[in-house]
């Protein structure tokens, strides 16, 4: 999952993504509206953890221009204004929820994974494929009942292969998707994940190398 946090707030921001990647997820973050629209223009978010009250372009204009473009990305706005007047207000600019600041971190996760799982198809709390079990809100994963003990990213790539069995998702599909901003395009950290993902999982093979062209679960 890839989050964007946009919050001017330099200590709540890096403490927010730092959750949020113990969690799992792919976090980039952006202290001002410029920037954040910037960002969007040209990565595909999940999830937009948006403070209102950001400096530059406000919070408000940021959600009217995701939901003018049709973006995808869903909006968990954030704010320290906390009365129902202010949150049926950032719903009807099109923000997808809403939270008060300061908020429950456990809740605030729980919101993101519930977002995300939004677009498209409705997913399943739990994915399954064949013998192996995936629960992303427990962050915990099994095949023919035997735990299997996977890292962050190991655990991220094999969730986003399951979202859709059999399709073919490119090593830079993968690595924008799972990775944020700080990894290097040309690194073999996908190879590498995939090739760990392989072992701990067993046999039958269970993801598929496709020549030139990427990884899929194996159908």
């Amino acid at each position: 999952m890839r989050v964007l946090v946009v919050e001017d707030h330099a200590r709540l921001a890096i403490t927010l993504a730092t959750g949020l990647r113990r969690a799992g997820m792919a976090v980039d973050v952006v202290f001002d509206g410029h920037d954040a629209l910037e960002r969007l223009s040209v990565t595909a978010y999940d999830v937009v953890v948006l403070d209102r009250d950001i400096p530059g372009v406000h919070g408000d204009d940021v959600c009217r221009a995701l939901v003018a473009e049709g973006s995808s990305s869903r909006v968990l706005m954030l704010t320290a204004a906390g009365s129902l007047e202010d949150r049926v207000g950032g719903l009807d600019i099109g923000a997808d929820d809403y939270l008060p600041k300061p908020c429950d971190f456990s809740e605030l996760v729980a919101r993101v994974r519930a977002l995300a799982r939004r677009p498209g198809a409705s997913l399943p709390p739990t994915l399954t494929y064949g013998g192996l079990q995936l629960d992303p809100s427990r962050r915990t994963a099994a095949r023919n009942g035997r735990r299997l003990p996977l890292n962050p990213k190991e655990f991220a790539v094999l969730e986003l292969l399951l979202t859709a069995p059999g399709v073919v998702m490119s090593a830079e599909e993968i690595l924008e998707r799972v990775w944020d901003e700080t990894a290097d395009p040309f690194s073999q950290a996908v190879r590498t994940t995939v090739s760990r993902l392989r072992a701990k999982l067993g046999d039958p093979p269970l993801i598929e190398t496709v020549a030139k062209a990427g990884y899929r679960i194996a159908g």
